[in-house]
Order: C-alpha cells, then structure tokens, then sequence
C-alpha cells in the first residue's frame, strides 16, 4: 500500500499565504475602528454582504458558471456559518472587550485545532503524534495568555477571550468542511457560493437583534467596512480556496500564525494599542506548538544533525 503524504507548501502557495495574512491582519484593525459606530452582528453583514457583488464581478469576468445542485447550495450555506458567520460574530464581539492584536493571537490557535481536526478526519493528512504535543502546547499558550484568574472569575474579557477561541474553532471545523464537500469547485464560485450562504443567515439575525443597519456613519467606518469587505473578505477568500486546493487544510491554517504580527503592528501604529507580556508570552508558546504540529522544521533539524554526524564518522 502506498503510504498517504501529507500536502505540502510550494512557493506559490507561500506567497500566496503571506499576502492572506496581510489582508486577514488588517481585518482586525478594520473592526476596531467600525466598532465604534456599529455593533458586531451588523459589521459581519456588512463584511458579507458588501463582499458578494465584488466576488460576482470576478465570477462573471472570469466566466464561471454558478452550481445549480441543492447539494453544493446545502454545503455552501453550512460553510457561510462555519467560516463567516459564526466566527466573524464571534471575533467582533470579542473586540469590544479586547484589542484586535490580542484577538489576533487568540485566533491562532485555528492552526492547533486545524491540524488535529485535519488528522482526525481527512484521510491524507493523518493525526500524528506530533499533532497532539502541537495541541497541548496550543491549549498551554492559551492559558498563559488568559492568566489563572480567568479560572477562578468569569469576566466579560474572560469572555470575550473564550469567543475567540470559539470562532478559531469553527474556522478549524470550516477548512475540513471545504476540504470533504467543496473542494471539486472552483475558489471564485466557492468563495461567492459561502458568502451567500452566510449572508442570508445574518439578514435575519441582524433584523432580529440590531435592527435596519444606520447608513449615517463617519466616512472612517464607511472606510473601514469597505476594506473588510473587500480585502479582509472578498480577496481574502479567493485566495484561502486556492490554497486549500493547493496546500491542504492543515497548511491553510499556518496562515493564522502569520496574521499576528500584521495586526498587532496596525494596531500599535493607527490605534496605539498595547500588547502585554503574557499575550506576547502566549503567542509564542502557540507558535511553537504549531511548528510541533507542522513537523517540517523538527524534520529539518533532524536531517542537519543526522548529516553532521554522518560528516563526523567520515
């Protein structure tokens, strides 16, 4: 039996997921300013639904057909939830009550629970050893940026904190989602397809909860909401189906390890956010599971001692 191999990172999709991380970054600085005017169901309704015409455009100019199976429509709708809906909800009102660099490193922890869902449910990409130990170094950086007291009392931060964590969690669930039922359609049509989806959930959550969104808002948010939509979104998308035909699930989600240090850096210059130790702390600890998780560079160094004591017996 050939032995399954996980997918792995070309240049392209390299490049690919730097720029991703570029665009997501910036999502987290686009809220912190349209918070200040709208409240969080309604910027993800802006965030999708501006989004669509912009992704119809690039469908037609490209010449793509839309599916008409209520099958792929059914997966387009669960995927809307899973990867706009309920984590961009959940990732806005977090921001009322921390800043968008803290939310961002929080987020990271998609690559942990990215990788073991990958393993535990996708046949090419296996759980490994490796994977765990990335888990549980994932969960102990989390800790560390929560602090012990979030143990023992409640808070909203202490909230807000948990629903970040659980929008990384439906995004993890969102990436093997695609994987298993969308991946046979192209990137454009899927992009547009979910983001259908996740905007007839929002309309009538919106309705229902904050009422007709207010067209009267300072030209800064009116800014912000249209570079979530259209970068933080549209692109953002075209680019995550395409690396996940390309990389895999698994690798698709290093993606939120490199989208930190953009947010924290808009944060700090635009905003003057301040990010502590302990998140700093944590972010590392997070990071160094997802690189246990990954394998690569543990196999790298692997090879270099191997090949210098090789040299040595020589």
């Amino acid at each position: 039996m050939t032995p399954l191999i996980s997918p792995r990172i070309d240049p392209v999709a390299a490049a690919m997921l730097v720029l991703l991380a570029l665009v997501w970054g910036g999502s987290f600085f686009f809220a912190e300013v349209a918070l200040r005017e709208v409240p969080p169901l309604t910027i993800t309704l802006h965030r999708v639904g501006w989004a669509l015409p912009v992704l119809y455009g690039v469908q037609r100019w490209r010449g793509l057909r839309l599916p008409r199976g209520a099958r792929v429509w059914g997966a387009y709708l669960v995927m809307g939830a899973l990867n706009n809906a309920i984590p961009f909800s959940l990732i806005f009102w977090g921001q009322t009550e921390i800043t968008g660099g803290l939310a961002s490193i929080l987020n990271a922890t998609t690559a942990v629970f990215g990788a073991v869902l990958a393993g535990l449910l996708l046949a090419d990409e296996p759980l490994l050893p490796r994977k765990i130990a990335g888990a549980v170094l994932g969960v102990a950086g989390v800790a560390v940026i929560m602090g012990a007291e979030a143990l023992t009392a409640m808070s909203l931060r202490s909230l807000a904190q948990l629903a970040v964590l659980g929008a990384a969690l439906s995004y993890a669930l969102a990436s093997v989602w695609a994987k298993t039922r969308l991946a046979d359609q192209p990137p454009v049509v899927n992009a547009f397809g979910m983001l259908c989806g996740s905007t007839i959930i929002m309309i009538p959550l919106v309705l229902s909860v904050d009422g007709v969104p207010r067209l009267s808002l300072a030209p800064e948010t009116w800014g912000a909401l249209a570079g979530i939509a259209v970068f933080s979104t549209a692109m953002a998308y075209m680019l995550y189906f395409a690396i996940l035909a390309r990389a895999g699930a698994a690798n698709l989600m290093l993606v939120t390890l490199m989208i930190p240090p953009f947010a924290i850096l808009l944060g700090s210059v635009l905003l003057g956010e301040h990010i502590g130790p302990d998140a700093m702390l944590g972010f590392a600890v997070i990071a160094t599971g997802l690189i246990v998780t990954d394998g690569r560079a543990g196999a790298c160094i692997g090879r270099c001692i191997l090949r210098t004591v090789t040299k040595k017996q020589g």
